[in-house]
């Protein structure tokens, strides 16, 4: 054997026994990653401390509740990685959507991973494909959850959600389900959250929920960073230079914590992850901005931060959800019981089937469910708002809310109480509602929802046919779900239980998109909410069939 052979074959010989004595993924980590920007250099839980134990956490289920840029994505890359260069299995690495999403992925993680990395490099074989990485006998798949065949049953050892809260929330319990048949040992689910019972957080809740703790420097207590008891703002004005300031303290002994040596204070001997709840299956970890050592999260940072949230709801969330971690709902953002209470109080004792007034209008909205189509009929008199806004100028009065199971007992509801329009949910069922509609020409529509459209309008499909229409799902949920902030509804004092769940359901997100935009989004998660959009189609129907007649007088339309 040459001297050249022997040195190659000595080098894969050491470096064999190596991947073989790494029994960790924290291990691995440390001896094949490199990093780029703002830690440069071989991975290190120095600047990352609180990453290390949900690294080697082995439960089935790990959930990683956390706010924005702390280091969990790589937590997820290095699980990945591990599970295929060390355990020789595959992995599912699921991402909101295939596009952008996986192609980001590729470009901003996976690539610069390998970059950066000569094991990496050497590790995979074939990397060309945007959603199939090979490394020998094991893959990394990567998957947007927005289609459901993009989450069909795949044979790999480790299922990864990476932004959860981002994604088809039906689509993730589907991923779940197909997985339970495969050889899956492990699950990681990590995101920013959102809202209350919605994504990330239904998983939180039904974990361990630890929190990082560390020993104070000053009084030796174990203590954790929390907002507002830890972060000192020092001026009332963001603009302000003596903002600068700003600074942590323990929340014991209220000594200055100096960002400066948080190295030292957070290092691994000084830190450990201490449970809320014991008797879990499942671990959860949350983590703060407050810990973080970039320089773009410092104290001075989050004091402004903290104060611009007062600015609006967007600002709100955003600090709550990127910069805490938290679940957050803005005021407003949802129907609540108090909402419902008051419009079931201002009814003056009616029922469902009242008789309605002659000179209204009365309009049907159905949503489709899984087993059943969910109706709410509503008449329409006008107020005295000096308003050309349609829905603005009308009241409306809940007369039926119930569900039933075929389309032709719609035909019933359309003629008993002489409704004058009808919008229907298009989807799933787009022949039955077809049928519907030609049955009542001119009388019914079949929406579709596009939440690209951001004006609330009525709109015809292109090239469709005459019955269907497109609407901006959120503008018009926040005219149909505003009526009980605006005191422009009455529900009757039989209204069911479901009814009033359903419309609690939807909770308006506020955030800002990838350019820094502020938009806005109702989220139900897997919570039914059928008998909100059934409210919402009516509100769209109630703007169809008054436009026929938008030159009359309202008080005077004939039935």
């Amino acid at each position: 054997m040459n001297n050249g052979l022997k040195k190659l074959f000595v080098k894969r010989l050491v470096g064999g026994l190596e991947r073989q004595s790494i029994t960790k993924c924290s291990e691995w980590s440390v001896h094949y990653r490199m990093m780029g920007q703002p830690f440069p250099g071989a991975y290190s839980y120095d600047h990352h401390p609180w990453c290390k134990e949900m690294t080697d956490c082995e439960a089935e289920t790990t959930v990683g509740m956390k706010a924005a840029q702390m280091g969990y994505s790589e937590v997820a890359l290095n699980k990945a990685f591990y599970t295929i260069d060390i355990l020789k299995a595959s992995v599912l690495y699921v991402l909101p959507a295939s596009t952008p999403d996986a192609s980001d992925f590729s470009s901003s993680r996976f690539d610069p991973a390998l970059e950066m990395s000569p094991h990496l490099r050497n590790m995979f074989s074939e990397v060309k494909n945007v959603g199939l990485k090979r490394a020998g006998n094991a893959s990394l798949y990567i998957r947007g959850s927005r289609s459901r065949s993009q989450v069909k049953s795949i044979p790999a050892s480790q299922l990864i959600f990476d932004e959860l809260d981002e994604m088809n929330q039906d689509n993730v319990v589907l991923a779940r389900e197909r997985s339970s048949g495969q050889n899956i040992m492990q699950e990681l689910m990590i995101s920013t959250p959102r809202v209350e019972n919605i994504g990330i957080d239904l998983y939180w809740q039904q974990s361990t929920q630890e929190a990082f703790f560390f020993k104070c420097p000053h009084c030796s207590r174990l203590v954790q960073l929390t907002y507002p008891k830890c972060l000192i703002i020092t001026s009332d004005d963001p603009l302000n230079p003596k903002i600068e300031d700003s600074h942590l303290i323990c929340p014991e002994c209220k000594n200055i914590l100096d960002n400066n040596t948080k190295p030292e204070w957070l290092g691994l001997s000084n830190t450990q992850w201490v449970p809320e709840r014991t008797n879990r299956n499942i671990r959860g970890f949350r983590v703060n901005q407050l810990y973080s050592m970039a320089q773009a999260s410092r104290p001075a940072v989050l004091a402004m931060k903290a104060l611009r949230s007062s600015n609006g709801p967007t600002e709100e969330q955003e600090f709550h959800n990127s910069n805490l971690g938290l679940c957050h709902t803005v005021e407003g953002a949802r129907v609540t019981d108090e909402n419902l209470q008051d419009a079931i109080k201002r009814s003056t004792g009616y029922s469902k089937f009242s008789e309605s007034q002659h000179n209204s209008w009365k309009a049907m909205g159905v949503d489709v469910g899984p087993k059943f189509l969910h109706v709410e009929i509503t008449e329409y008199k006008a107020n005295s708002k000096k308003t050309v806004d349609i829905n603005l100028s009308m009241d409306a009065k809940v007369l039926f809310e119930g569900k039933v199971e075929q389309f032709e007992e719609l035909d019933r509801l359309m003629l008993a109480f002489r409704i004058m329009m009808c919008v229907v949910d298009a989807q799933p069922e787009k022949r039955k509602a077809m049928e519907f509609a030609q049955r009542f020409y001119g009388r019914v529509r079949i929406c579709f929802y596009a939440d690209t459209i951001n004006i609330r309008d009525v709109g015809n499909l292109p090239d469709k046919d005459d019955f269907s229409i497109v609407v901006g799902r959120t503008v018009w949920m926040d005219t149909s779900l505003g009526r009980f902030k605006q005191k422009s509804i009455r529900l009757p004092i039989d209204t069911s239980f479901e009814y009033r769940e359903q419309m609690k359901a939807p909770v308006r997100s506020y955030e800002l998109d990838k350019h820094g935009n502020a938009i806005g989004r109702y989220l139900s998660g897997n919570q039914a909410d059928h008998f909100a959009h059934a409210r919402n189609y009516n509100e769209i129907a109630l703007a169809l069939g008054m436009s026929k007649a938008k030159s009359q007088n309202v008080e005077n339309l004939p039935i």
